[in-house]
């Protein structure tokens, strides 16, 4: 059987049912009910805790720690209910209506999967789903942290033709920014070394994408990588009687090498 009738045959089906987010919504009802300080929160008081426990995510899954996993995705799970509770208390949307739209955008992104259609390339599929009116970049989220945001934004001209051909150009630009860079740092202009290297950091993250991987998963990694290290040399100062604060570059580069070559 090709896949066109298998996707024919699982057309109909739709994801009915009590799950663990119909319990959660539950959870979050009865605490808006019971507890003083659970129904004193709004969507906007929520908005801290939940950007901390999509960070806490974030950082399980780094640690590759599937407990820890659990407990942070439930902590995430409960943060979303939240949000739910909270605007369907204000009438404004509900459960039912948050699925609904993401069935129909999922359905309409997998046509081929759902029997109404052919597969289509991601690029029109997004560019079907603006309006006429829309730019290119309309609806980038604004509250993206900027690493993420200079992603999306080249993410979203790349998909109309505004891009290198392949990460050679991209290389290209960064070190003709880096040179930009060291202009602006001789200038001692503060204004124009906050612009350069602003976009010295553009033309990093476009490297990235272009060498196929996410700025901030690489960041992430050379954040854990660099931690890691400096932990160790912490460790070889103390076990040698060296004083950190006294010891002076040289030597703490020195054993800096040493433990990259262990």
């Amino acid at each position: 059987m090709n896949d066109s009738m298998d996707a024919a045959q699982r057309a109909p089906l739709r994801f009915e049912g009590p799950g663990a987010l119909d319990r959660a919504l539950a959870l979050v009802r009865f605490l808006r009910a019971e507890c003083e300080w659970d129904r004193a929160q709004t969507a906007a008081s929520l908005i801290p805790h939940l950007l901390e426990e999509t960070h806490e995510v974030v950082d399980a899954i780094h640690g590759g720690d599937a407990h820890a996993l659990e407990g942070e995705l439930g902590d995430l799970l409960l943060n979303l209910a939240f949000q739910i509770v909270v605007a369907e208390e204000a009438e404004e949307i509900d459960a039912e209506s948050v699925y609904r739209r993401l069935e129909a955008k999922m359905v309409a992104r997998h046509p081929h999967l759902f029997g109404d259609g052919v597969r289509r390339n991601w690029e029109s599929l997004k560019a079907s789903e603006r309006a006429e009116d829309e730019g290119v970049l309309s609806g980038v989220a604004k509250g993206l942290d900027p690493l993420t945001k200079a992603y999306r934004i080249q993410e979203r001209v790349a998909r109309v033709g505004f891009d290198w051909e392949d990460h050679r150009g991209a290389l290209d630009k960064v070190v003709e920014e880096l040179g930009e860079v060291r202009e602006a740092l001789g200038s001692e202009i503060p204004s124009r070394v906050d612009e350069e290297l602003g976009d010295l950091l553009f033309a990093v993250v476009n490297l990235s994408r272009l060498a196929g991987t996410h700025p901030t998963t690489a960041l992430a990694r050379a954040n854990r990588k660099f931690h890691e290290r400096f932990e160790k040399l912490e460790r070889l100062a103390r076990e040698r009687g060296v004083d950190m604060e006294s010891a002076g570059l040289a030597a703490l580069d020195s054993l800096w090498d040493e433990v990259k070559r262990g």
